[in-house]
């Protein structure tokens, strides 16, 4: 880009490109005010800004998460809430923030630099000189309504999660592993009961303890200006000095100028209990201190060894825990970056009568992998992989290298060096290459299983999940008590005002002083498509690349897809027909994918063992995997997919070819899968959010659908009637994976997709040969399922159905309302109806400020399904969501009544939300692949569909957007034309299903397992094991208090 500024305070301290990734790196320095920005320069639509700064507390008040939240309200030159969001909305942006232990991130989302820099002075004034009034302190974190309930942005997120499992086991090790004097102990999110008492004065001395321009760094990554950047900032600058403390006074670095960690002196092992109804099965984590951040080689020799040890099926770990002995659903492992690194096991579904067993059989394992000989040679892939893994994340991350700046600014030198030499080359992993086994070994004794380390035990326990519904009832009913009808009233005027303060009108001459910025620097990535086979039926292409796969093409009929682009790498795709397979088998298919990469193959006539089969599939690639095919919009197809080198694109064919039609469906391996899957269950049934999908699945999904059939909601009976028959007729089993594999794999099912380079690819149609010699190839390719053809009656036809589903694991509510919508993306609503979404759900959009401005819900959204014709509004993490529900709907009503004017400022932001999102779907080389190809063969759109479609959204005319909000917007919050899922607190249900009758619903009040379905997979009367009957045994009523006796929650 264009040269240094010469007048700029901003100097350069560090520049460079690194060997392995299309980008240059520029870190620079104010001399006046010690502000940091590390530029990370890359081709793309997208430039991401995340504004950072190293925030350090030593108590759980919360005040570095609240202020996160605050500084959105206002600033010193723009004092009105919103005021940001409703400009970055306008400038093709979206703002955001996180506050994790050790620093607060700001970050910005734009498409082009021209709206990124028209927001970014405006952001960074709300980041450093923010106005943290007291009305806002009292919405946004926390307060008590009229009712006598707690409520807040803030508070209710926090309600959400610290009485769950990982919260609970987190917020004990962190008190076990760092003493009172060290900031990495507490809980900065903040923990209610002290959220209930953080004053805002505590608030504002946090933000000028922490927030100085010398303790911030810009991290952009994207194609810069860079000119135009310290222009901006040095005006920046100018404007805050006033504000700011002495750029001069001292400072104390957070973290590196701390107290730092002592070292464990003993081992720790305690249990902590978390509310769960279900007391099966608990959790093990188990952590150590690792070796400093800032050694880049031991950094690096740690992800290798975690790699080894936990990465894969194949590792021992995994290997002997999971496949084998079969005590654990799988072995976690992960790492955060601090001063010294915190290295964290976790043992997932183990049996709870078996934790302190299966802790210590975890710990003779990693002795005993120290103590003997290694597989170098797998180790030695390991080092291979993760240099390959490396490079394909800078191409296909749409922010690479931000993680790795971020922990730089907070821990490493300020003058980059350690940057430079963490970044500009991946010569570490020579180096570990290098190293012999015996430092190997003596780095896992050193660092794990001969060093201290704090375990803890998650204990499930339905008697807690009581005794925390019986404590939060009183706690609010003495609340009630003690401040009475008259305190009440003047809680509600309290809230009343501080409403109206934080909603002042922002001067429309304010927001128009900032125009829509042009699509000039928006830089979309193009990419080349080309046919080969049936795929030519689609339409005849004539370019550089069509004319190579021509004079390749052998005339085989296989259907291949190419996306051309420029990267090291090629990523195939198979995607496949699963109309064929039998309704009863669908969810058969669980075990059947889980399966695929796991285990053992035919080859030559000789049986090769699934860890084998691992190994050398990681030699060969970058990644693999299959799964549904959601991601190019058509959940109701597989994709099988593996990324491999460029130079390996044929070995990628083989390894497609080997595992679909060589694995041996292994008895062991099959009931080891089914063990593994079954033990995930209780987990899995803990999530309000997640259980909310999976019931409105089975409810609007026919049971045809692969996502119904697969859902944790299925596994949990389906999946027994597979274990008990694996023990009494594995053959069953087997023969019935046998049909799904010849149901799924006929070359009419098949559609291959190949992203890569095309110029590199050697034989790229010619390759395809082997794969289909065997196949019959006469018959034609069978249609791509519609999601639309898999809905049930309810799901067709809504209005008739409401559920209140009480959960013991979540302490607030969740809700979605589904109503039927447009079933095309060719539908003439769908322009308006794309901006009426836009613009109810902008941040600080409507129902933003009457509903998560207000404290009602962390969050909700309207989402458009066009491939199952239906619209759905959802409620995240409320303490009530009922309120949350009539509040939005009160909001579409005044639109649709007239009573609400629609703003045509706020019109044209939506309209840069819609540009946005387009951008956000081609924000790298290999999403602008998959989306063309997903617009071309999924969607049938034209290829300038995109450039259409943004047309008539900025032609959309207010009457069409008030129709579409009458016509399609508001029936979803209509009891008459929606159907509704509650999953809530049990202390909420009975008032819930009062006020949702209220609103003409007429919730039925039922638990999880109730809409459980085993898809005719049923255990034999007479032959149900004692195991059997422990599972089942009161999944199917609630107990006297309406609570769920069997802990249902699980992921769809």
């Amino acid at each position: 880009m264009a040269s240094l500024v010469r007048d700029s305070s901003f100097k350069i301290l560090q520049k460079f490109s690194p060997d392995y990734a299309p980008c240059t790196i520029t870190k620079y320095e104010s001399e006046r005010t010690g502000m940091s920005v590390v530029v990370v320069d890359r081709e793309g639509p997208k430039v991401n800004g995340f504004f950072t700064l190293a925030t350090e507390i030593l108590d759980d008040s919360g005040a570095p998460h609240t202020l996160e939240h605050l500084c959105f309200m206002g600033s010193k030159s723009y004092r009105y809430k919103g005021v940001l969001d409703k400009l970055a909305t306008r400038a093709y942006s979206n703002t955001n923030a996180w506050t994790a232990t050790d620093h607060t991130a700001y970050t910005l989302d734009t498409a082009g630099w021209e709206g990124f820099a028209q927001i970014l002075p405006i952001y960074l004034e709300h980041v450093v000189v923010p106005t943290l009034t007291d009305a806002g302190c009292y919405t946004e974190v926390h307060h008590i309504d009229g009712t006598g309930h707690d409520a807040g942005v803030v508070y209710s997120e926090m309600q959400g999660v610290q009485n769950t499992q990982g919260e609970l086991m987190d917020l004990r090790a962190k008190r076990l592993l760092y003493p009172d004097n060290v900031g990495f102990r507490y809980e900065t999110g903040g923990m209610m009961e002290q959220l209930r008492m953080l004053a805002a004065d505590r608030i504002r001395q946090f933000h000028r303890d922490m927030y100085q321009p010398k303790n911030l760094c810009l991290v952009i990554v994207g194609q810069v200006d860079h000119d135009d950047l310290l222009q901006i900032l040095d005006t920046f600058e100018d404007s805050i000095l006033d504000d700011i403390p002495p750029p001069d006074a001292p400072f104390k670095r957070p973290w590196v100028d701390s107290q730092p960690a002592p070292p464990l002196t003993a081992s720790i092992l305690e249990a902590v209990e978390f509310p769960e109804e279900d007391e099966s099965s608990g959790e093990i984590t188990i952590t150590f201190f690792g070796p400093s951040c800032n050694d880049l080689i031991h950094a690096s020799a740690l992800n290798i060894l975690l790699v080894y040890l936990a990465g894969s099926s194949a590792s021992v770990l995994e290997n002997t825990l999971v496949e084998k002995e079969q005590v654990a659903s799988a072995v976690y492992y992960s790492v955060e970056i601090r001063p010294n690194i915190l290295i964290q096991f976790a043992l997932s579904s183990v049996a709870t009568e078996r934790l302190e067993e299966v802790e210590k059989r975890f710990f003779e394992v990693l002795k005993a992998t120290a103590a003997n000989p290694l597989d170098m040679t797998y180790l030695k892939d390991c080092i291979a992989r993760e240099r390959r893994m490396v490079k394909n994340a800078a191409e296909t991350s749409t922010t690479p290298f931000s993680d790795p700046i971020i922990y730089d600014f907070l821990f490493a030198p300020r003058d980059g060096s350690m940057l430079k030499d963490d970044l500009s080359s991946l010569k570490e992993f020579d180096e570990l290459a290098s190293w012999p086994e015996e430092r190997w070994q003596h780095w896992i004794k050193t660092w794990m299983s001969d060093a201290h380390h704090v375990t803890i035990l998650g204990k499930p326990s339905a008697e807690l999940s009581k005794k925390l519904k019986s404590e939060e009832k009183s706690r609010v009913e003495e609340q009630k008590k003690r401040l009475g009808p008259d305190g009440l009233q003047d809680l509600e005027k309290k809230l009343a005002e501080a409403k109206a303060e934080n909603d002042k009108e922002i001067p429309r001459e304010l927001l128009e002083r900032f125009p829509v910025p042009t699509t000039q620097s928006i830089h979309f990535i193009g990419t080349t498509t080309a046919r080969s086979g049936a795929a030519k039926k689609l339409g005849h292409l004539d370019n550089k690349v069509q004319r190579l796969i021509d004079s390749d093409d052998t005339q085989n009929p296989l259907f291949i897809h190419f996306e051309h682009i420029q990267s090291n790498f090629a990523h195939v795709s198979l995607i496949i027909s699963t109309e064929s397979v039998p309704i009863p088998l669908r969810p058969l298919l669980t075990i059947f994918l889980e399966n695929m990469f796991t285990s053992p193959i035919e080859r030559n006539g000789q049986k090769i063992e699934f860890e084998q089969v691992i190994k050398e599939l990681e030699k060969d690639t970058v990644d693999y995997g299959i799964g549904i095919g959601s991601n190019i919009g058509n959940s109701e197809v597989l994709i099988m997919r593996i990324s491999v080198e460029v130079e390996k694109y044929a070995s990628a064919i083989q390894w497609m070819k080997e595992l679909i039609w060589n694995g041996i469906f292994d008895a062991e391996r099959i009931a080891s899968t089914t063990v593994r899957l079954l033990a995930d269950i209780p987990e899995a049934k803990r999530s309000g959010s997640s259980m909310l999908g999976a019931i409105e699945e089975m409810i609007h999904s026919a049971p045809a659908s692969i996502v119904r059939a697969r859902s944790t909601l299925v596994n949990a009976l389906y999946l027994k009637g597979v274990r008990h028959r694996l023990v009494h007729d594995p053959n069953v089993i087997i023969g019935q994976l046998e049909e799904i594999r010849n149901a799924l794999f006929q070359f009419s099912n098949f559609r291959v997709v190949v992203v890569a380079n095309v110029e590199k690819l050697e034989q790229p149609v010619s390759s395809w040969k082997s794969f289909t010699a065997d196949l019959d190839t006469s018959k034609p390719l069978h249609p791509l399922e519609k999601r639309m053809s898999r809905i049930s009656e309810a799901g067709r036809n809504p209005g008739k159905l409401s559920y209140i589903v009480p959960m013991a694991t979540i302490d607030s509510s969740y809700a979605l309302s589904v109503a039927k919508g447009p079933s095309s993306l060719k539908d003439p609503q769908i322009p308006a109806l794309m901006v009426a979404l836009s613009y109810l759900d902008a941040v600080e959009g409507p129902m933003w400020v009457a509903v998560r401005g207000t404290g009602l819900a962390y969050g909700t959204s309207f989402t458009r399904h066009t491939d199952s014709g239906q619209i759905s509004y959802s409620i995240y993490r409320s303490p009530n969501a009922f309120k949350a529900f009539q509040t939005g709907k009160s909001v579409v009503e005044g639109f649709v009544n007239g009573e609400t004017e629609f703003d045509a400022l706020a019109l044209e932001g939506a309209i840069s939300s819609i540009v946005l999102s387009f951008a956000n779907s081609q924000a790298t080389m290999a999403t602008a692949a998959s989306m063309s190809f997903t617009r071309q063969v999924i969607r049938e759109l034209p290829d300038d569909w995109n450039d259409q479609m943004l047309a008539k959204v900025r032609g959309a005319k207010v009457e069409e957007i008030k129709q579409v909000m009458k016509d399609i917007v508001l029936p979803v919050l209509m009891a008459a034309t929606a159907n509704l899922v509650v999953t809530c607190a049990p202390v909420m249900e009975e008032e819930l299903v009062k006020e949702f009758q209220g609103l003409g619903f007429t919730p039925e009040v039922r638990s999880l397992a109730s809409f459980q379905d085993d898809y005719g997979m049923k255990i034999p009367e007479g032959e149900v094991t004692e195991e059997d009957e422990d599972e089942l045994a009161g999944e199917d009523e609630l107990d006297d208090d309406d609570e769920n006796d069997g802990s249902d929650d699980e992921t769809s």
